[in-house]
């Protein structure tokens, strides 16, 4: 059956807001991981950085934020690997069901094993599974919609809703954990929410598109044992770069920002050099490129709300209500709730204005000019003199973060579906997500620069970089609307 007919067929029955009804699996197991990944990153840099006698592992604030950067972008990174054993050996439904179970196993790890051989263990496994779930999930959606299909945007935007309800819940849930019980209840609690999502989609896997059940582009009869060898190559040299000291907890953020540009470039030109890709298909993955490198920007600046701005809402944010101090782990759910609240408004809006809509590159400038004016909402509370920012203002400013990631988010994975070409479904995708990978580890490195003498000239220069990204993006915009003719 092919993808169409399969299409047709979700839609001829029960539907999910009208949409496809695979689109509940999916929707599910992405709350569900969600709820496990954020539940963990809402708590981690203060696991990290806060002393012994509160539970914490005592390494120093800018060694954690970079810390803290790395593993966002490894996972983020790890979508690549997900991406190809989607392609070339398992298909994108298998795989995202394998991921998830790396995933509650990482969350494992975190709560019962100690110290740092904890948090090594747990950060691995939690990056290479989620990067997994990421580049197949979001793959599997774009996969119910026809190629032109004015629903996809409205599509995404509803399975996005997912992923903020687990953003949303997981750490409000593991905050009130840490703070009344201990971090690693909290960190077991994640656990919990990654094996409900996998007993969920076990139950209606079945029912997603036949053509994602294997592999589009298998691998060659012979192969397998070359890739396996080039897999271990590269773990025994990662694990000779932490031996000689070359990889570091301080300096990992740096290392992996370079691998990861490197790796982009490198991806980029297998795709356009590949004999698969036709030339319309070619064009459309240049127009992607500015696209790429924007998204990379924007998750930059956007990744600073997990490490930069968790420690001022953890040191410099009035925390208390009625009494009572809000866990820093709630910031994210602030963030997950905002998501929550506007994206049935934005998905109703770009349903409501059709072929009227900006197009989905003028979603990333829009998402830009966003995200750079935020950061200007700072300043009158940086200093050594400042007093300490009211809670509801630091609330409106993450409203300024949810509008703009609502611009980009969701929409980058729509867009990455439009223009990949057929060999490369999957790993089109997980490129896309590798402009999140460059983006969490250039945040990390950035946050190493962030100190109390220097964070008003921090803030204004995060500020000038959304502002230039909207500006250089702008330029770029007729080149793609021409190349991308007829897909938006």
């Amino acid at each position: 059956m092919n993808n169409n007919q399969d299409v047709n067929r979700a839609q001829s029955g029960r539907t999910f807001f009208g949409h496809p009804w695979p689109l509940a699996t999916l929707f599910g197991m992405e709350v569900w991981e969600r709820f496990s990944f954020y539940g963990m990153q809402a708590i981690l840099l203060i696991y990290l950085y806060h002393e012994a006698t509160q539970g914490g592992l005592g390494i120093s604030q800018s060694v954690a934020i970079g810390v803290v950067g790395a593993y966002g972008s490894g996972i983020y990174l790890a979508a690549i690997i997900g991406g190809w054993f989607a392609d070339r050996v398992f298909g994108a439904e298998r795989t995202l069901f394998y991921s998830g179970i790396i995933v509650m196993l990482g969350h494992i790890a975190l709560a019962i094993v100690p110290s740092v051989y904890g948090v090594t263990l747990g950060l691995i496994c939690v990056a290479l599974g989620s990067g997994g779930v990421k580049s197949t999930c979001s793959a599997l959606v774009g996969s119910l919609y026809e190629t032109g299909s004015s629903r996809r945007d409205a599509g995404f935007s509803i399975f996005y809703l997912g992923i903020n309800i687990g953003a949303f819940v997981g750490p409000l849930l593991t905050g009130l954990l840490q703070q009344s019980a201990g971090f690693h209840y909290g960190f077991g609690l994640a656990a919990i929410g990654m094996a409900i999502g996998l007993f969920q989609y076990t139950k209606g896997r079945k029912h997603l598109p036949d053509a994602q059940k294997a592999p589009p582009t298998p691998l060659d009869a012979g192969s397998a044992k070359y890739y396996a060898a080039g897999g271990i190559a590269a773990v025994a040299i990662l694990m000779l770069s932490i031996t000689m000291g070359w990889v570091r907890a301080d300096n990992l953020s740096g290392v992996l920002l370079g691998i990861i540009a490197i790796a982009s470039v490198v991806y980029f030109y297998v795709i356009l050099r590949s004999s698969r890709v036709t030339s319309d298909e070619r064009q459309r993955v240049y127009a992607f490129i500015p696209l790429f490198l924007t998204s990379a920007v924007f998750w930059a600046l956007y990744s600073q709300s997990y490490t930069v701005i968790t420690a001022f809402f953890d040191q410099r944010v009035d925390r208390g209500l009625f009494g009572w101090t809000i866990p820093v782990g709630w910031l994210v759910s602030f963030q997950g709730l905002a998501i929550i609240i506007f994206s049935g408004a934005f998905a109703w809006l770009w349903t409501a204005l059709g072929k009227r809509q900006p197009s989905s590159s003028s979603k990333f400038v829009i998402a830009m000019v966003i995200i750079g004016l935020t950061f200007l909402g700072y300043l009158p509370y940086l200093g050594s003199d400042a007093e300490s920012m009211p809670l509801f203002m630091l609330g409106l400013l993450l409203l300024g973060f949810a509008f703009a990631e609502l611009c980009l988010s969701p929409i980058g994975l729509s867009v990455s579906t439009k223009l990949a070409p057929k060999a490369f479904q999957t790993q089109m995708l997980a490129l896309f997500f590798m402009s999140l990978a460059l983006g969490y580890a250039a945040g990390g490195k950035m946050g190493g620069f962030y100190t109390p003498e220097t964070e008003v000239a921090y803030f204004i220069a995060m500020a000038v970089i959304g502002g230039m990204g909207a500006i250089v993006l702008l330029v770029c915009l007729p080149f793609i609307k021409k190349a991308t003719q007829g897909l938006d």
